[in-house]
């Protein structure tokens, strides 16, 4: 019978929240034994427009789908804000008989309406997270991760993550040489598990307005190992430590201790992931002053060890 996939759109939906998962099922398709069938859909079957102003015109009226294994619905815009009630009727009966439902960053508003999302723990895209938790206080929602899944539930964060979700869930289905060669083929990334965070330690921080300390932020991505002490960071912009202690502060939102922390964890993150250099090897190239440093601050950081972390994600993103 195949395997029938179904991408809710809608007018203001996000057009890559759309193309991402239709290029990766699409794609997992043609693999050699695979029977999915990628549909379109919306209400009435009509074309709709996307955020971006792109017109898209499904390939089937929501109202004629029978049969759903995997029903995924789209971000954008019009999933916060002038959502048709119709839809969220239909998602609410469709999700009930779907052998799975995922969404892709603000879709989870969608699912949230349909109620679909109560009692569990759910992701969206880090800047409507709070939104999100404050419209459905019924819903549990991590800011943090790529994508959750409770279930036969998922959520993903923003735009690109919903390449990961599908990938994941194409893996789940097919095997990882089939989600392996799916990545491959659209030069992205094989993410695994849904753990890692949202954005890097330069994105969660804001970029400083004076050129030379932003300078020394880049610098500091660059060099998690060198010496990030305060005083050497000062001197490099010229400011004495108290007054680059003060700037940094206010300009990037925390303290130089605290921006390096980050860049060091990120820098030990990719190293756990992507090498099979020991904990010893990739606290000294992150930064650390040890092993045991290092594992102090992942556990307050990240929950847990570093070698409980690449238990989780060793080879997961390498490709």
């Amino acid at each position: 019978m195949g395997h029938e996939v179904v991408i809710v759109v809608f007018d203001g939906v996000q057009s890559l929240d759309v193309a991402g998962p239709l290029e990766v099922f699409a794609g997992a398709g043609r693999a050699p034994g695979a029977d999915y069938r990628v549909r379109v859909g919306s209400l009435g079957g009509g074309a709709v427009r996307t955020s971006s102003g792109l017109g898209l015109v499904p390939s089937v009226a929501l109202e004629e789908v029978g049969r759903i294994d995997t029903l995924v619905v789209a971000g954008g815009d019009g999933a916060r804000a002038g959502v048709d009630p119709a839809l969220v009727e239909w998602l609410a009966g469709a999700c009930g008989r779907a052998g799975r439902v995922a969404s892709v960053c603000t879709g989870a508003f969608l699912l949230a309406g349909a109620g679909v999302l109560e009692g569990l723990r759910a992701t969206t895209h880090w800047a409507h997270c709070a939104e999100l938790a404050r419209r459905f206080p019924g819903v549990e929602v991590d800011p943090d991760p790529i994508f959750v899944r409770q279930g036969r539930v998922v959520t993903s964060a923003g735009v690109s993550a919903g390449v990961d979700l599908s990938l994941a869930l194409v893996e789940e289905d097919l095997g990882r040489r089939v989600a392996l060669a799916v990545a491959r083929h659209l030069v992205v990334f094989l993410r695994r598990p849904g753990g890692q965070a949202q954005f890097s330690a330069p994105l969660a921080a804001q970029w400083a307005q004076r050129p030379a300390v932003r300078e020394v932020q880049h610098w500091i991505v660059g060099n998690p190992a060198a010496d990030l002490s305060v005083e050497a960071l000062a001197g490099r912009v010229g400011l004495s430590v108290r007054q680059f202690a003060r700037v940094f502060a206010r300009e990037v939102g925390c303290t130089p201790g605290r921006y390096v922390e980050r860049v060091r964890v990120e820098a030990a993150r990719r190293w756990l992931e992507d090498s099979d250099l020991g904990v010893e090897a990739v606290a000294r190239r992150s930064g650390f002053a040890s092993a045991e440093v290092m594992r102090r601050v992942f556990v307050r950081s990240l929950g847990c060890s570093p070698a409980g972390y690449r238990s989780r994600f060793h080879g997961a993103e390498g490709v």
